[in-house]
């Protein structure tokens, strides 16, 4: 999420989509994002909303990653890193 992306405008009153502007990636993310609220999480609390959203961008960008290629990713990396000291938010 702190990654810098180009920042278009689109007025919808004049076009649907404008040089190549349109919010289509952001209307599928979060909706992407409320259906695994429904289908997987059931609850996001606030304090973590940016977790959540995090996973739901790597799920959306590794949609072919099998699960145990992710545990052993996983335990890869918590073998190799030290306490988590960021916050919630």
């Amino acid at each position: 999420m702190d990654a810098p992306f180009e920042v278009k405008r689109t007025n919808h009153q004049e076009a649907y989509a404008l040089d190549g502007a349109s919010t289509n990636r952001a209307e599928e993310y979060f909706s992407h994002l409320r259906r695994a609220q429904v289908g997987i999480h059931h609850h996001i609390a606030s304090p973590y909303l940016r977790r959540y959203a995090q996973e739901s961008s790597w799920r959306k960008d590794n949609p072919r990653v099998s699960n145990e290629d992710q545990v052993s990713r996983i335990s890869a990396l918590a073998l190799t890193r030290g306490k988590s000291v960021s916050p919630a938010t």
